[in-house]
């Protein structure tokens, strides 16, 4: 009988976290949102900073994916007071966890093109 609650708690436990797998996934689904994120480790960006280093990136979708990265808790927006009001954008503490993961890409894509050259 232990055995079947052991089976079924495992069962639980992978379901669980395939449902973090797919909510963690979710956070970045979205053409710019990796772009954005990467940007935003380097340094605090305006949003027509951000514009400008996405090519082919509209106002609106920039405005869009920011907006549900705040959401996520992964950007943080800060509006200063002054005329005409100042809009910085930095990647949050929970964001900035990602540094092993971008570093991960930039070593496979150094790999992929010293093999390729």
């Amino acid at each position: 009988m232990e055995k079947r609650t052991d089976e079924h708690d495992n069962v639980e436990n992978c379901n669980a976290f395939n449902t973090d797998i797919r909510d963690a996934i979710r956070t970045f689904n979205g053409k710019w949102k990796l772009e954005i994120l990467w940007l935003l480790s380097q340094h605090v960006h305006r949003f027509n900073e951000l514009r400008r280093a996405l090519p082919g990136i509209t106002q609106h979708m920039l405005t869009s994916q920011l907006r549900e990265l705040e959401q996520d808790g992964m950007v943080v927006r800060t509006v200063y007071p002054e005329v005409p009001p100042r809009v910085e954008y930095e990647i949050t503490s929970k964001a900035k966890g990602l540094a092993p993961v971008f570093k991960a890409i930039f070593v496979w894509v150094k790999g992929d093109a010293t093999e390729s050259c």
